[in-house]
Order: structure tokens, then sequence, then C-alpha cells
């Protein structure tokens, strides 16, 4: 049966929207607005492939529509310490906001061979639980937000999982960090031999940074995880200690039972120059809503004026790694309070 072109056909956008999924895959509930029930399509031609003007105008439009509902759903869902609050705009950064100094900033590198529990010890570190389940990680990146003693502090993670075959990426994040938590198992050697090769790496990278003769002191907090499988150990204490010897602070931790990762933390801490509680099991957590408003409040006070409230945190959920460009002038600025930069940095 031929169709004219000219005819008109009357559809429920339903039908619309089931020639739409089947080539999207998106799935959606029945649409019942009026306005878009009463859609009329004038087809330019009998073949599916050929939505008129007015269908493709419905599409947006309900695309547009489900974009929302996620978005909400995505805001809804969100755990800050309130998983009610609504979420702030864009990422949180206290220095750009001008809420906190340039010395309260301070950031994180965390490297380590697979599977050796990077991601579960940051997981304890941002106040949330142990999970089993093994996901490889590419590149993570975390920002605490801290306000202690009145003062605002902000702390900024990241996992370079993921740079392992990347020598220039991992050597730019290296250069990056102010303190490095390196973790390997218990019982696997050849997680620790790659952790201390990593030491070398991140000691010759700084002395290259700061034009200095000899391999630079770095804060390098060492810890080794899985301590829970003793009978499967493989890396003694001792062992640690004569490769290492006492430059480097040593923790044994689980991160499945949560022990000894306080030692680890308050160890970054102290290398950090940052206050002791920021360790998880010194502060509360509170929304990130509830934390902005500390800080805007904190700042409106008179100069001198210290709060005496308890210490907390907050965990950013929209931060995101800096860009590499930004990286790159961080190095470079860095390089420069001390002699002329290298030509490039990351080679």
């Amino acid at each position: 049966m031929e169709m004219n072109a000219t005819e008109k056909i009357y559809l429920p956008v339903d039908g619309i929207l089931e020639v739409f999924n089947s080539l999207t895959g998106h799935h959606q509930s029945r649409i019942t607005h009026p306005a878009l029930q009463s859609a009329v399509l004038t087809p330019q031609h009998p073949k599916v492939s050929n939505i008129s003007k007015t269908g493709m105008g419905i599409i947006k439009t309900v695309k547009s529509r489900w974009r929302q509902q996620d978005k909400k759903v995505t805001t809804s869902r969100s755990s800050s310490g309130n998983s009610t609050d609504p979420l702030p705009k864009r990422s949180v950064d206290l220095l750009e906001l001008g809420l906190t100094k340039p010395r309260n900033c301070h950031r994180i590198v965390v490297l380590g061979a697979p599977k050796v529990g990077k991601t579960n010890i940051l997981q304890r570190f941002l106040g949330k639980d142990f999970e089993e389940e093994y996901e490889p990680t590419n590149e993570d990146f975390h920002r605490k937000l801290f306000h202690i003693g009145g003062e605002a502090y902000q702390i900024d993670l990241l996992d370079a999982a993921g740079e392992r075959d990347f020598p220039a990426k991992r050597r730019l994040s290296i250069l990056t960090g102010d303190s490095f938590l390196l973790v390997f198992s218990l019982d696997d050697r050849e997680s620790f031999n790659e952790a201390c090769e990593l030491i070398d790496e991140i000691k010759a990278a700084k002395a290259k940074l700061l034009k200095l003769k000899h391999p630079a002191r770095t804060p390098v907090v060492l810890c080794g995880n899985k301590a829970d499988l003793e009978t499967q150990r493989a890396v003694s204490r001792s062992e640690v200690t004569e490769t290492l010897g006492e430059d480097v602070a040593f923790f044994e931790t689980s991160a499945k039972d949560d022990t000894g990762l306080d030692g680890v933390f308050a160890a970054l801490a102290s290398l950090g120059g940052l206050p002791g509680e920021t360790s998880p099991s010194r502060h509360q957590l509170v929304s990130i809503l509830s934390y902005q408003s500390m800080c805007i409040g904190q700042q409106s006070k008179r100069r001198g004026s210290r709060g005496h409230g308890a210490p907390c945190a907050a965990v950013d959920p929209l931060a995101r790694r800096p860009s590499f460009t930004s990286d790159l002038r961080l190095v470079l600025r860095s390089s420069t309070k001390h002699n002329k930069p290298e030509r490039c940095q990351i080679q």
C-alpha cells in the first residue's frame, strides 16, 4: 500500500520514542504530557529514517527533560555528609575562593603496584567503607576540605595508579606532589620492589626540579598493606628497614580491618605540616554546603577571631584533577623559585 507523501499522519509521541529508543538504546517511561501526545508529524518520505522537523524537535525536548531528570537524581544521590543537600555548581577550590592560605593547600600523590589496596586506603581517609570487589583504577582525584581551629585546609589526593605505563605523565604527577603515599602488599614481593623503585624516582625527580646535587629528601610514607593476610606474608618488617633505612616512615596496615591507618594519616599530616585533626578519627564529616557556610561565616568575622567548633571536614563530590597545563605551570613556578626552569620538566 502506497502512502501519499502529502498526507499528514498523526502518531502518538510514544511511537516516536520507541523509534528513538531503538536507535539510542535509551529506555524511559511513557510520556503522558498532553502537548507531546498531540504532536503531528509530516513525513517527507515513507522511510522511518526521515523524521520531520517537528518529530526531531519532540525528541530533543524529551532528551533534554531526561538529562534534567538524570541530573536531579545524581544530585539527590550524592553523599557528602548529607545526601539531601543540593550540590554546588562547581568544585570547591578554597584557594581560588580566597577562603584559605596557600600553605594550607596540600596534594598527596598515591603510587604503587596494582591490587595492593590503594583505593581502599583512600576510601578510609575519605570516611567511606572498605569495598571487597576489586576494580582497576585508571586515575582518581579526591578533594577533602577541613575546618580546624578556625582555619580552612584543602587536601587533594591523586591516585596515579594508571600512570605506570606513561612515564611522562607519572613524572608530572610526582613533580606536583607535596607528599607521597606509596603502597605495596605484604604478600607480594614484586609490589615492594616497585615501591622501592618509586621512592628513588621521586627523590631523583625532586632533586632535578630543585637543581640539587644529591637526591632530595621528600616526604614519603610507605604503607605495607594487607597485614591481615599474615600467613601469606612475603615481606618482613626487618627487610623493609634494612632496604630503606630510617628515612622513610613505614607502617603495616590492613585497609580491610582498618588497622594501622591512623598512623599512616598522622604521618602524612606531620610531614605535610598539617594538623593532626586531618586524620579521619579526629574530625566529623559534614555536607559540602554546611562546610561552605562555615568557611564564609568564619571569613566574615574580624581578623584574629578564631572559631572554637569541633574539627570537621567535607568531601567535594565534584572535585576534578586540574588540567595538565595547570599542573605544568605549577611545576615551572616551583622551579623558578630556585633557578631557571628546565627546558621540559616531565621528560
